[in-house]
């Protein structure tokens, strides 16, 4: 990894956050892993752009999106064989996007930010003559009619669509290592997990194979891979992006969003896929404003709160140090930091598991009916483990989901904003889980135990990077909002990431 352009410079910001302890987190040398994925394909100055920087030059007519496909499609064949992020690559029909792209541009007819430039979908995703598979053997050769309403979104706005990526099985899980194609590596680090369960959509993001992503997230399985691969990964708030033709974990609780780069480039991509769909019965209606605009708002006057019990309980000490210097120039760009609670935090990945594996069982019952041997066998546990959910248990625990999301919204009368980890942990070895692929102990305890209670919340939260760890592995700061205050989480993302450079660091340059 060569060096960053300095925003901030790093002796600057210890000295600003009055962190000098920190200065491990400083230094982040390439791993092996990192260098041999930087002598297969160095990395060129087009991959390394981010999306608003490619839209705009497709706009000016100062890139075509035929070369800039043609760059992100030789990355894929030369990192994919390692990074297992992509299940399948639509070369052909990619190409040929990218050709339409530049005529309508050439000819005026430039449809937004999104025109022309390459984007990936997480395997889960309906893509109209093209197979959707989850990640499983139980879809392996499953060509669905219609696309996804987000798909169909992002083909209006012009995106080229370049794969479907990789994923942890059915989303069911946090690892993507349980998953029909073989596991998903961490581009910084090759013997890590990348996350899950959009681990391949974080990794390829990550590793400049394309410059977005979707994923979905029911428990935080856009943040979690996201914190692990050093990119920024967003989950809207509930309803407010179409979950119409997305395979589902649970009705009750996946979300979808974009997995960028930078704060900029997800504002860009949820512009393009948030709005209102009669055809999802969990959609909601709500304004979409200009989020990018939105960026430009000053976050001086922002309250934000410091969610520190449960949240920041058993931290890495990478982690927290990362997190200490984070919150101290947090503190510098807003009006007041002050620590909060959210009431009965811990109890809600146990409310999430019950109404998920109910729910879960409820889609797969017929699959597993038919087929159980298709599926991976931590996958077929999990499922089958949901049969045993009464009904009682169920609809107490929805009707607990909606209290919840009711009265949980009552912390933001003091703050504006919640500030926690991503996650407790940096992205473990892979050698950690030869047993049972999901993780065992410590790893289920603390891997999504800070990304889960936002799920059963329904808030806008982002993951983005700060800080990196001695051996050069990514952690993440977790910014929430009230529901529907999804400007708000970006305005603060970005001003935290304007002040800093660790979204400048790229895999190889």
């Amino acid at each position: 990894m060569a060096g960053s352009p300095d925003l901030l410079s790093r002796r600057s910001f210890l000295a600003a956050a009055g962190a000098a302890s920190a200065g491990a987190l400083f230094t982040a040398p390439p791993t092996s892993a990192a260098a041999q994925i930087a002598g297969a394909a160095p990395a060129g100055p087009l991959v390394t752009l981010s999306l608003s920087d490619v839209a705009d030059r497709l706009r000016r007519r100062k890139l075509s999106s035929q070369e800039i496909t043609r760059a992100c499609l030789d990355r894929i064949a030369a990192l994919n064989p390692a990074l297992n992020a992509f299940i399948t690559v639509t070369e052909e029909s990619a190409l040929a996007q990218a050709r339409t792209a530049d005529d309508e541009i050439g000819r005026g007819a430039w449809r937004g930010p999104l025109h022309g430039v390459p984007i990936a979908l997480k395997d889960l995703f309906d893509t109209a003559g093209v197979r959707t598979t989850a990640g499983s053997g139980v879809f392996k050769d499953r060509v669905p009619v219609d696309d996804a309403e987000v798909v169909r979104r992002l083909k209006a706005a012009g995106a080229v669509l370049v794969g479907k990526t990789n994923m942890h099985e059915f989303a069911f899980g946090g690892t993507s290592l349980v998953t029909y194609f073989g596991g998903v590596r961490n581009p910084w680090d090759q013997r890590r997990i990348a996350g899950g369960s959009s681990g391949g959509s974080a990794a390829a993001v990550a590793a400049g194979l394309c410059f977005g992503a979707v994923g979905s997230d029911t428990a935080g399985s856009i943040r979690q891979p996201a914190s692990y691969c050093g990119i920024v990964g967003l989950k809207p708030t509930y309803g407010l992006v179409s979950t119409t033709g997305v395979i589902p974990l649970s009705w009750s609780l996946d979300h979808v969003g974009p997995m960028t780069r930078t704060v900029r480039d997800a504002a860009l991509m949820l512009q393009v896929i948030a709005g209102f769909d009669p055809k999802d019965t969990v959609s909601v209606s709500m304004p979409v404003p200009d989020y990018s605009a939105a960026l430009r708002a000053r976050v001086s006057g922002l309250r934000v709160g410091v969610a520190r019990a449960f949240f920041f309980d058993r931290l890495d000490p990478e982690v927290e140090r990362a997190m200490a210097a984070a919150l101290a120039l947090v503190a510098r760009l807003t009006a007041s930091v002050k620590d909060v609670e959210l009431p009965d935090a811990s109890s809600q990945e146990q409310l999430r598991s019950t109404v998920r594996a109910a729910e879960s069982y409820a889609y797969h019952a017929g699959f597993l009916a038919k087929s159980p041997d298709l599926y991976q066998p931590e996958t077929l546990a999990r499922l089958r483990a949901g049969a045993d959910v009464t009904a009682a248990a169920y609809i107490e625990g929805v009707r607990e989901v909606a209290r919840t999301r009711r009265t949980v919204g009552r912390i933001f009368d003091g703050i504006d904003v919640l500030v926690t980890p991503t996650s407790p942990i940096l992205p473990p070895p892979i050698t950690d889980f030869t047993g049972d692929r999901n993780g065992l102990g410590d790893f289920r305890d603390r891997s999504i135990r800070n990304t889960s209670p936002f799920d059963v919340y329904g808030w806008p939260t982002i993951s983005l990077p700060c800080g990196f760890s001695a051996s050069g592995l990514p952690i993440g700061l977790q910014i929430s909002a009230a529901s529907g205050q999804d400007t708000r989480v970006l305005q603060l993302a970005y001003a935290y990431e304007q002040a800093t450079d660790w979204h400048l660091r790229k895999i190889a340059t």
